[in-house]
């Protein structure tokens, strides 16, 4: 078991801080304790933990989608800017 597998009180792992996590990691990660989860097997109190952690790895998985989502968004503003000053390059709105 990698340092990227949800960790339950049995597994004696150690859990890598979430916010140290890449997105490519969380969602690794997140699609590991899914197949642990959909595989059933788990004692209820590790099932819950994996719940737990996937739910966490869900939501960094989101900051990282709203963060890629506030790049692309200045980035077109930043060119919209620039084309909307190619245009008229005085300034003059008339």
């Amino acid at each position: 078991m990698g340092l990227n597998t949800a960790v339950t009180s049995s597994d004696n792992a150690v859990t890598p801080d979430l916010a140290a996590l890449s997105y490519e990691q969380a969602r690794d990660e997140l699609v590991q304790v899914v197949a642990r989860l959909e595989a059933g097997g788990e004692p209820l109190e590790a099932s819950l933990a994996l719940w737990e952690r996937g739910e966490a790895l869900a939501a960094r998985c989101q900051e990282w989608l709203d963060g890629a989502r506030t790049r692309l968004d200045a980035a077109r503003a930043r060119e919209e800017q620039a084309t909307t000053t190619n245009l008229d390059p005085t300034g003059d709105d008339r």
